[in-house]
């Protein structure tokens, strides 16, 4: 697990001419200009030294998460009232976080409000919540998030990468996918892990094979 950092951003403001390029681009942001859109987002949320990806709703300012009772997220966000979402353009993370638990030294701690936080250490910016549940079902929590600090570390334009996005989509219908061995998903993991490897890099590609590998490739 990555050392805590200082919270005072007053240096940082001061010494901008000694930092390394991605030090000066670091950037926290209002709540009032958030990171998040309307809609969904889609994210690789963090709770104790723990990693998933999921989806953020954000609907008229409200931020929501349906979380399965079972999950390891929904048993740290009822136990500690927070989560961060991480938002991290590495096909390979996404993957890895996905079927799998990252190692400790994946994670560095932020200190907010008193509180120690876990984010990803490779995040690109990251948005961190007070959590709790507000409604639940037999089988899932409806959790309310409240933005209480978020902050830009890389600040970079990129194109929209029909490969990368292809690999989101294909590690959902997997994640399903091996509960039930749907051939409607088998089909949509197919036609999504062929779009990632024609239109994607080779990050991509390689997050491709790692999502043939953890649902059994004769499977596919």
């Amino acid at each position: 697990m990555g050392q805590v950092r200082d919270q005072r951003g007053d240096h940082i403001r001061d010494q901008s001419d000694d930092q390394s390029p991605d030090e000066s681009t670091r950037k926290e942001t209002s709540m009032q200009d958030s990171i998040l859109q309307e809609g969904i987002n889609e994210v690789i949320g963090t709770t104790h030294l723990n990693a998933a990806p999921m989806g953020i709703i954000l609907r008229g300012g409200r931020h929501t998460l349906a979380l399965f009772k079972r999950s390891h997220t929904a048993a740290n966000i009822v136990g500690d009232g927070w989560f961060v979402a991480n938002l991290i353009h590495d096909p390979v993370i996404y993957v890895e976080s996905a079927f799998g638990d990252l190692p400790d030294d994946a994670f560095t701690t932020e200190i907010i409000d008193g509180t120690p936080m876990h984010r990803l250490a490779a995040a690109e910016a990251w948005v961190a919540f007070r959590a709790e549940v507000i409604g639940e079902s037999s089988e899932a929590y409806s959790i309310l998030l409240t933005p209480i600090k978020e902050e830009v570390l890389v600040r970079s334009i990129r194109p929209v990468n029909r490969g990368f996005n292809a690999i989101i989509e294909a590690a959902v219908h997997a994640t399903r996918y091996i509960m039930n061995h749907d051939p409607e998903l088998e089909w949509l993991i197919r036609h999504h892990l062929a779009l990632a490897r024609k239109c994607g890099g080779e990050r991509e590609k390689e997050a491709a094979g790692m999502v043939e590998r953890f649902i059994g490739e004769d499977s596919l």
